[in-house]
């Protein structure tokens, strides 16, 4: 509790300086906006209905594309644990696919699928990809030699090893790299969507820059800021739920 309490008593010392800081005119407010600009800003946006439909499609986007990475990097690093000759063989191409900038990728992503949710989804899948699958092939490897020989000497299937013991083991570690993918598919979608995306808060956050509205631009980073905040303790919840029913089972 006192430690929430020092956290709440930093921002508002925070925002009060800041406040303090644009009203002297030390700063213009095209190039920085009083709180109390970002938060009259944030009111019309919301009572307007203008910031929902961006909101929404932004949601969309990081959930699709959370989705679609975690599938392929969790099937990935079972598939790569699983036969380490193909790990061996495969390993250096997955890590060159995550060494190519996704902004990058953009451009190419809008030639084969155009614009809208699709290039945004599949950039924010391959964000979501490499901590899913890095932390599945490292929970897979710390498995105890006796455990898995226990599980050979009582005549168990490769099948029935992998979901008895190596994924229940493995299983905080893959917890911890879907926390940091849940964070990076939020980042993937808003960047997704300022390369070409026609709606959601990354569009919004390029609307805005274009008429610069600095008041705007804060106000969507707050928003951005708040989205990020609620589903990284929402998978924290989740982390917690799961593994203490893991415990207990």
């Amino acid at each position: 509790m006192r430690t929430r309490l020092a956290s709440a008593l930093l921002l508002a010392a925070l925002l009060v300086a800041w406040e303090a800081w644009c009203r002297s005119g030390a700063v213009s407010p095209l190039v920085l906006p009083a709180p109390s600009a970002v938060a009259e800003t944030l009111w019309g946006e919301v009572a307007s209905g203008r910031l929902w439909p961006h909101l929404r499609v932004t949601v969309t986007e990081m959930a699709l594309g959370l989705l679609a990475g975690t599938v392929l990097g969790l099937g990935a690093g079972i598939l790569l644990g699983e036969w380490p000759a193909l790990h061996r063989v495969l390993r250096p191409y997955v890590l060159a696919s995550q060494l190519v900038p996704k902004l990058a990728l953009g451009p190419l992503l809008i030639l084969w699928f155009g614009f809208g949710l699709t290039p945004t989804v599949v950039i924010t899948a391959l964000i979501c990809f490499f901590p899913l699958f890095e932390n599945t092939l490292t929970g897979l490897a710390q498995v105890e030699p006796g455990q898995r020989e226990l599980f050979r000497m009582l005549g168990a299937s490769r099948a029935q090893t992998l979901l008895r013991l190596k994924l229940p083991t493995a299983l905080p570690v893959i917890l911890a790299g879907f926390r940091v993918a849940i964070v990076l598919a939020l980042v993937g979608a808003v960047v997704g969507e300022f390369v070409g995306g026609r709606q959601g808060l990354g569009a919004s956050i390029i609307a805005a820059q274009s008429t610069m509205d600095s008041s705007l631009i804060v106000a969507l980073f707050v928003v951005i800021t708040a989205l990020g905040m609620a589903v990284y303790e929402a998978a924290r919840g989740l982390e917690f739920l799961i593994l203490r029913r893991y415990a207990r089972g």
